[in-house]
Order: structure tokens, then C-alpha cells, then sequence
């Protein structure tokens, strides 16, 4: 059986990283979202919930169950520790299962596999598995705005999530191919990503 291709793709928040990834999806690529993957693992009845109890104490869970985000996100941009705790929590979690779902890939012929991963340059041990890296980039100012906008965010909580990213150089320096998603259509989001699938073989 041949192997998949392995293509990492990555971006700061707000760049339109998950948006491309899911256009690569839609021409025909296995998607690997680590961001959904930590979401379910924080969700109610997720597997790292128990363990973020013991860690951080009742009030990290909410009325549901699920990881309280809001009061997470405050401690962890806040608390580098703390940041750094939860992290050892939930990463082995999102490595086991984005690894399963990387074989499941393989044993059904599926050709591309995409990772979909925030922290590929700043985790440091990304790159080596990857026959790939395709990093969206767009203006700082940019990022700040569309996450202020989506996320209901105050500017300098997204200043201080950005402060804890690898910078837009160190980004750019680790990619094969870069999208610039600044001030264009998504329809041309789009023809990008069709251009990335035919050079994945897709």
C-alpha cells in the first residue's frame, strides 16, 4: 500500500487556517483537525476532563461538564504554568487520536492526509513527519480584527494569544508553500486550495 502524502498545514489565529483546510477537504484530502480534537477531549464526558478536574479544581468545568473555556483561556494566557499543565494534558490526547485517525486514513488508500495544527512550528517536532507545509499568512492587523470580530474578544486578549504564537517570519520560514489570505474573496481562497490539491496529486 502506498503511503499518503503528509501535508502540514498551519497559520496564526485568525488567518483562515480551518477555512482552507476544510476547502483541501472538500477536493478530496483527509482532514486532521487538531484544534476538533482538543475540543472533544474538552467537551463534556471527553477524555481529559478527569483529568483537568484534578489538575485546575471544579471550577474548570462547566455547568455541562465540558472544560470551562473562557476561565481556561483567562489562566493559560495568563499563567504560563498553568498554560503549560493543561497542555501536557491534552496533546497526548490529540496526538493518540489524530495519530488512529492518520491510520485509518492509510488503510482506506486515502492519498492526502492533512494535519490541521496551530502549533506545528512552535511544537518543534512536527516538521519531520510532514512531506509538506502549507502556511496561511495574513497582516497582524488582520488577525487581531477577525478574531475580535469572531470570537468577541477584547484587542489585547488577542494580543496576548498572538505573543504566545511562533512569529509571522518564523511561520513563513518553515513552509513550502505560503497563502496569503489578506483582502482576498473566499472564492479565491478557494482556487487556491484547488491549486494545492493538484500539486498533492489530488
Amino acid at each position: 500500500m502506498q503511503r499518503p502524502m503528509h501535508v502540514g498545514l498551519t497559520g496564526g489565529i485568525g488567518s483562515g487556517k480551518s477555512t482552507l483546510g476544510q476547502m483541501l477537504q472538500s477536493c478530496g484530502a483527509v482532514l486532521i483537525d487538531a484544534d476538533a480534537i482538543a475540543r472533544g477531549v474538552t467537551a463534556a464526558g471527553g477524555a481529559a476532563i478527569a483529568d483537568i478536574r484534578a489538575a485546575f479544581g471544579p471550577d474548570a468545568i462547566d455547568a455541562t461538564g465540558a472544560m470551562d473555556r473562557v476561565r481556561m483561556r483567562a489562566l493559560a494566557f495568563s499563567a504560563p504554568q498553568a498554560r503549560a499543565q493543561l497542555e501536557a494534558i491534552v496533546h497526548p490526547w490529540v496526538t493518540r487520536l489524530g495519530d488512529q485517525q492518520a491510520q485509518d486514513a492509510r488503510v482506506a488508500g486515502n492519498r492526502v492526509i492533512v494535519f490541521d495544527i496551530p502549533l506545528l512550528v512552535e511544537s518543534g517536532r512536527w516538521v519531520r513527519k510532514l512531506d509538506a507545509v502549507v502556511v496561511v499568512d495574513c497582516s497582524t492587523e488582520t488577525q487581531i480584527h477577525r478574531v475580535m470580530a469572531r470570537n468577541g474578544l477584547e484587542r489585547a486578549a488577542v494580543q496576548a494569544i498572538l505573543d504566545t504564537q511562533a512569529s509571522r517570519p518564523a511561520r513563513r520560514a518553515a513552509a513550502d508553500a505560503v497563502v496569503l489570505n489578506d483582502g482576498i474573496a473566499l472564492d479565491t481562497l478557494r482556487s487556491h486550495a484547488i491549486e494545492l490539491a493538484r500539486l498533492f496529486g489530488l
